[in-house]
């Protein structure tokens, strides 16, 4: 399913913490999306992430269900594993990435459930100003 999860799995300190409702299935999904990818999962916080938000510096206009924190960068909701590993390569001075709501065929919100539909969305860059440009479209 994930063919080169192995050769990203060396990303030095490349740990998700993440802060999420504690009956968030979505928000599991999407954990075990990023394990699958690679990455380690640390510290989950099951108190809500408002206060995550506000403290990474993620507006509330591109909320969503869950906040992680990965190598100092902020990552607000269903985000693909992809972009991480290109924001941590590329290493823009931003705040982080945010998939904004919560997109039907994003990774975590593409189960059976949902019988193989896609919502178009972007993956947005958040810059320190508060201010996003898009990193990525999925159609």
């Amino acid at each position: 399913m994930f063919p080169f999860a192995g050769a990203f799995a060396s990303q030095p300190n490349a740990v998700i913490e993440i802060w999420k409702s504690p009956t968030c299935g979505c928000c599991k999904d999407w954990l075990t999306y990023m394990e699958k990818n690679g990455f380690s999962v640390g510290a989950i916080h099951p108190t809500g992430n408002a206060g995550a938000r506000k403290a990474l510096g993620i507006p509330l206009k591109f909320g969503s269900c869950h906040t992680a924190k990965i190598n100092g960068y902020a990552i607000e909701g269903h985000v693909p594993a992809q972009d991480v590993r290109r924001l941590l390569k590329e290493k823009p001075d931003a705040i982080g990435l945010a998939v904004p709501e919560m997109p039907i065929g994003s990774p975590g919100m593409d189960g059976p459930e949902y019988k193989g539909q896609k919502d178009r969305y972007q993956v947005l860059l958040i810059q320190k100003d508060g201010s996003a440009t898009v990193y990525r479209q999925y159609n």
